[in-house]
């Protein structure tokens, strides 16, 4: 073997393990993570009855908060109604919820939700009108905020009267945050 050659070899080996040990010899700082602190989570309930009437309700969502004036997150909708006789409702789906708090009492809000509507009808009373298909909305809104609640209202710009789960594109709420 020439030496030229081995010599090479010697001095990449060398500088191998050095910058190897180097780089391993560096100190990393591992800061805890601070994310969950910034989480707040919310939603809402509800339950509606009456003679033949049963709906119900559940929508929970997670918000990140960016700062005191910043927050986004997503939610999840479910939703269930019938009509003793005449028909059964299922509506499951999802949003994207942004909100701004430009003081600390007001707060400012979109949110897109997507949903996927299902209703069933007893054919005695309503013949071949099913229904399955997907509906959006979008809700721009603006309340009032006192600690963890905010009341306000919110209008849908997509709304179609025909095709909406809503009665009405305007609507109020109430907002709870833990």
């Amino acid at each position: 073997m020439k030496p030229h050659f081995t010599f090479k070899i010697l001095i990449a080996s060398l500088l191998y393990f050095l910058f190897t040990n180097l780089s391993f010899a560096q100190n990393s700082k591992s800061y805890p993570s601070d994310f969950w602190s910034h989480m707040e989570y919310g939603g809402g309930i509800g339950l509606n009855f009456s003679d033949g009437y049963f709906s119900a309700f559940v929508a929970p969502n997670a918000l990140y908060r960016f700062n005191p004036y910043v927050a986004t997150g997503i939610g999840l909708n479910y939703s269930y109604s019938s009509q003793k006789d005449i028909y059964k409702s299922t509506v499951l789906g999802g949003s994207l919820i942004a909100l701004v708090n430009p003081i600390k009492e007001i707060q400012l809000s979109a949110e897109f939700e997507q949903l996927h509507v299902s209703r069933n009808y007893d054919n005695r009373y309503v013949g071949n009108a099913d229904e399955d298909y997907w509906y959006p909305a979008l809700f721009l809104g603006a309340g009032y905020s006192s600690g963890n609640v905010t009341i306000g209202i919110r209008y849908d710009v997509l709304y179609d009267k025909d095709k909406s789960i809503y009665t009405e594109a305007w609507m109020p709420f109430v907002r709870f945050r833990f």
